[in-house]
């Protein structure tokens, strides 16, 4: 909002009045200020009678005090026409406070304060005729209260602006807190009493299921996704986390994927509200396989859509000792060698098929597969007919195609 260079011009009608007149029009305005004040305040507590009722320590409203006081401010300096009337700050500050407090917004504000200017306008329009101050003058008194009412917005934004600021930095705080309970492994005493009560707090209905994700920032000042009103989301820690209720509710897949384009990051699976630490470890797990290449970089995964990688690339340590013991017939074959027979290997157990059906999956001819599999019979004789052998083999083999150590079609997951 743009003020003028002030609030009557060096040359002016209103300059122009007669010093008497002036003070005739200034005395009649200040002993008409404490009534002036108690009409605007009945008037606006008509229009909107939701504002509260906010006593001084005298007992009197303040903003009885704060009308009062903005009018004789302004009257005075009607009478002195030196410099810009001074805005008291305290009392319209604090209404913007409790404005920006009580949730209501800046423009029911202005429209208060512009119900207060007009009502004062006509009460200093009669006093102007009683007087007999020209109307040029006058009109130059409307545009100078327009000002005036134009510092005292600003004072009341600036409340309004410091309360919202409070707002948000407590519900973060709060939201944070619930986040910590609910993502918490271990809990002391019984959480679903804390949980309702810190999700009371921030005004979250309680779900019966959410999923929780961990978000890889494209920036280090990047802004927060518009995930959407109900989703929990703390940007404090160095990897976002959030909190998704029910996840698969009609509309949250896409609103999602559109929140959160250009993030990376991953999903867990949906669970029940009390396990929701489940959920974060595998989206946590789901990240650290992101960062080492072994899972699709650059968006927003969800675990239950990897399945197969997560489970067979997690227990590094098992799956290689398992890998070590399975595969040792192929430990005296060229790596080259090695390799080709683990990968007819792997598609005669997928396809449970014969050579021509497994020669397809790998793209070779039918004879070769049939010399690879001769081998494979000769390597491990009459364990490859066990079925917990096969079966581990096949869990193996798989884990090494994840990791890319082996080539051939990728498995469904």
């Amino acid at each position: 909002m743009t003020a003028r260079p002030s609030a009557l011009p060096t040359r002016s009608a209103w300059r122009d009045v007669p010093r008497l007149q002036v003070r005739q029009f200034a005395a009649l305005a200040m002993a008409e200020a404490p009534l002036l004040a108690e009409e605007i305040l009945c008037e606006i507590r008509r229009e909107y009678p939701h504002l509260p009722v906010v006593l001084d320590d005298s007992g009197e409203p303040m903003a009885l005090v704060g009308i009062r006081r903005a009018i004789e401010v302004f009257v005075q300096h009607l009478e002195t026409a030196e410099g810009r009337p001074r805005v008291p700050p305290e009392v319209f500050q604090e209404f913007g406070r409790g404005e920006g407090l009580n949730g209501r917004s800046l423009d029911s504000l202005q429209a208060i304060y512009r119900l207060g200017v007009r009502l004062a306008w006509r009460r200093f329009a009669e006093i102007g005729q009683q007087v007999e101050i020209p109307p040029p003058a006058m009109y130059e008194l409307v545009d100078a209260g327009y000002e005036y009412l134009d510092g005292l917005v600003d004072q009341s934004v600036r409340g309004y602006a410091e309360a919202a600021a409070r707002q948000a930095g407590e519900r973060l705080r709060l939201q944070r807190r619930l986040m910590e309970l609910l993502l918490a492994e271990h809990h002391r005493g019984d959480p679903a009493d804390a949980l309702a009560e810190r999700a009371a707090r921030v005004g979250w209905p309680l779900p019966d299921k959410v999923a929780v994700g961990v978000l890889l920032r494209p920036a280090r000042e990047a802004v927060a996704p518009a995930v959407g009103q109900g989703v929990l989301l703390d940007m404090e820690y160095e990897q976002p986390h959030m909190v998704v209720p029910e996840p698969d509710a009609a509309g949250r897949p896409e609103l999602l994927h559109r929140a959160l384009t250009g993030w990376a990051g991953a999903i867990g699976p949906p669970v029940p509200l009390a396990e929701a630490a489940k959920s974060l470890r595998w989206a946590e797990a789901a990240v650290r396989l992101m960062e080492r290449g072994l899972l699709p970089g650059g968006e927003v995964l969800h675990c239950t859509q990897h399945t197969e990688a997560l489970v067979l690339l997690q227990p590094e340590e098992l799956i290689d000792d398992l890998a070590s013991r399975c595969l040792a017939p192929l430990a005296h074959c060229g790596p080259t060698h090695q390799r080709r027979l683990a990968e007819t290997l792997l598609a005669w157990l997928e396809t449970r098929g014969g050579a021509p059906e497994v020669a397809a999956r790998l793209g070779v001819h039918p004879q070769t597969v049939r010399y690879r599999l001769r081998q494979i019979r000769e390597l491990w004789g009459g364990e490859i007919d066990d079925p917990d052998r096969r079966f581990e083999l096949e869990l193996v083999l798989r884990t090494q195609r994840l990791r890319g150590e082996l080539g051939g079609p990728r498995a469904r997951r």
